[in-house]
């Protein structure tokens, strides 16, 4: 559940905001919006996976982000479904879905809920690198110097985050801070996500972003609901129903993520330069800091916090 505080703060910053002249800064604001968006996202999901499970959380946030979608589409595009895409679309933006919903999702959940959504979204901030790496390896797209220096930044304050010293005295060894099925599962999903941008990037081409995110979506929703038949989790959604908490994390997580999250990512990239945006939309795992502490009552380590502005640096690097 999102706090009052946390709330006020947002309509603090837009209050403010409304006696400034930031005209010229739309999209950078755009994606310090977008930034905010998704931490709430991440914080509400991990409260919905731990309450109702990943594969719940997944689907019916699917299904609000279908509708949020499909009647954004009806207004602005006149056309409640995608059916001007052709097949070329269809099938590369379907197959991304299902990598990056499906596959990715399914595994980012699991590790909101088994290391919480601070830990899992700085081992998210490896997207970029494996994005690149990836379209290097398949796409022939080249890697620089720089590139290759922001992925090592990025892997080592990651490590910072995950591995501390413990013992006493000079037995002390370096182990993992958090359960390796939690890491494993945040890899998953990295890995997940940035083999659906790939594949997004190639199935999009000159089509409509937010027609493109609806297939992905379709494909997200009919690959989940085969899981639900096939291992008979049909209970799972019923009994998320009668979770109050549960619901309405899902709810806020679906209306902050896929809806605001994407849309406000597209106008940060329309008014802003790619690299601008993306370097202010990846400070969510820095932003995840403070709500943990006083809200989740996490305890985070100055290493952590280190490790965190290190992975986000690298990350940059990509972009500038």
């Amino acid at each position: 559940m999102i706090s009052p505080e946390f709330t006020g703060l947002f309509y603090h910053i837009f209050t403010l905001s409304s006696h400034m002249d930031l005209s010229s800064y739309t999209g950078e604001l755009a994606a310090l919006a977008t930034a905010f968006f998704w931490a709430v996202t991440a914080m509400s999901f991990e409260v919905a996976s731990r309450k109702i499970g990943s594969i719940a959380v997944n689907m019916i946030r699917l299904v609000l982000a279908f509708i949020f979608l499909s009647t954004f589409n009806l207004i602005v595009r006149g056309l409640i479904l995608p059916t001007d895409a052709g097949m070329h679309e269809w099938i590369w933006l379907s197959v991304s879905g299902l990598v990056g919903f499906v596959f990715g999702d399914y595994f980012l959940f699991r590790a909101f809920a088994t290391i919480s959504a601070r830990i899992a979204m700085l081992i998210m901030t490896l997207v970029p690198p494996i994005t690149a790496l990836i379209g290097w390896m398949v796409l022939g797209e080249s890697m620089t110097l720089q590139e290759v220096t922001g992925m090592l930044l990025t892997i080592s304050g990651i490590s910072m985050a995950i591995f501390s010293r413990r013992g006493e005295g000079n037995n002390k060894k370096i182990r993992l801070s958090y359960p390796v099925q939690g890491i494993l599962f945040a890899l998953g999903g990295a890995v997940g996500q940035a083999v659906g941008l790939v594949l997004s990037k190639y199935g999009m081409g000159d089509y409509h972003a937010f027609a493109a995110t609806q297939i992905r979506i379709i494909a997200g929703m009919i690959g989940f609901a085969i899981i639900i038949i096939v291992l008979r989790k049909g209970s799972l959604i019923r009994n998320a129903f009668k979770s109050r908490r549960g619901m309405t994390a899902t709810a806020i997580g679906s209306v902050f993520g896929p809806f605001l999250g994407v849309s406000f990512s597209l106008i940060a990239v329309k008014y802003a330069t790619t690299g601008v945006a993306s370097t202010i939309m990846a400070i969510v795992p820095i932003l995840l800091i403070p709500p943990a502490v006083l809200f989740l009552r996490q305890k985070i380590s100055w290493l952590e916090i280190l490790g965190a502005f290190i992975s986000v640096g690298g990350v940059t690097l990509f972009f500038v």
